[in-house]
């Protein structure tokens, strides 16, 4: 068997007995279907809000959820095998770093990209059924493909971090610290600069910025086709951006690529 495929099966396995698989699948599952279902009850009525506040609510509330579950999925990929030994065990095996990289990497990735799939999937089918809204499936596609790239970028900055450290402490700490910068403080730091200099800020640099951090590409994808209405914040502004969704996902694939490929730099260096 190729050494990639057999190190890709031997993570999903992992992830499937580890009820990672599970775990992720359910969370994506009840997100899912309770923001579509119960969207409006906030309105006082319940029943199916419109598509665009659906894939809007989703986007905002899946920028937290996505990245914190592939840190917590990947970190110790590297650092932890090396500190019960068994990563200088597989070196010893007919298996190149690139190889072992990119298995682990296709594995772990196939268990975000299936919870992804099933479980925003669920939604999608529900909204279906349920309603008459055109094109469901259309934009749940490019919400569960953004999803799916966002979970993968992630997966690569653990695999940095994971191979830049030598404990599983300090890889937990900074892939935490690493959740709140791109997730948190780069929204802040964002608004901190719109609100006090906007007027040296344009809306073609606010995208560019934006570009530099993959959770605000996300969101920029799956938000730039819907109404402003639905929006709020930063992202009110920079919707209506000239790049398009083709240009928007390069840029995230170039962040998934980009970590994976310093990784296996590092990795390479790398004294076990």
């Amino acid at each position: 068997m190729n050494p990639v495929i057999a190190v890709a099966l031997k993570e999903f396995q992992d992830g499937i007995r580890n009820r990672w698989l599970v775990s992720i699948t359910c969370i994506f599952a009840l997100l899912s279907i309770g923001l579509s279902y119960y969207g409006t009850v906030a309105s006082g009525h319940i029943g199916s809000p419109s598509l665009s506040s659906t894939i809007a609510s989703l986007s905002s509330l899946s920028v937290f959820i996505i990245p914190l579950i592939a840190l917590l999925l990947c970190y110790d990929s590297f650092v932890g095998e090396q500190e019960s030994g068994t990563l200088l065990l597989l070196m010893t095996y007919p298996i190149s770093h690139s190889q072992l990289l990119i298995g682990k990497f296709l594995g772990q990735g196939s268990i975000i990209a299936l919870a992804t799939t099933l479980g925003f999937g669920s939604a999608a089918v529900m909204l279906s059924l349920i309603s008459n809204m055109p094109g469901v499936f259309v934009s749940f596609g490019l919400f569960i493909i953004t999803s799916i790239l966002l979970g993968l970028c992630f997966v690569s900055l653990a695999y940095l971090i994971s191979l830049l450290v030598n404990e599983k402490s300090k890889a937990a700490g900074i892939s935490l610290i690493l959740w709140l910068f791109f997730v948190i403080v780069f929204d802040l730091a964002l608004l901190a600069v719109l609100v006090g200099g906007n007027e040296l800020l344009t809306q073609h640099s606010l995208v560019q910025l934006m570009m530099l951090n993959p959770a605000d590409l996300f969101r920029l994808v799956n938000l730039s086709s819907l109404s402003t209405s639905d929006v709020n914040g930063v992202l009110a502004i920079a919707i209506s951006s000239s790049y398009s969704t083709s240009t928007l996902l390069l840029v995230m694939m170039a962040w998934v690529i980009s970590p994976l490929l310093l990784a296996l730099i590092i990795f390479r260096k790398k004294t076990l």
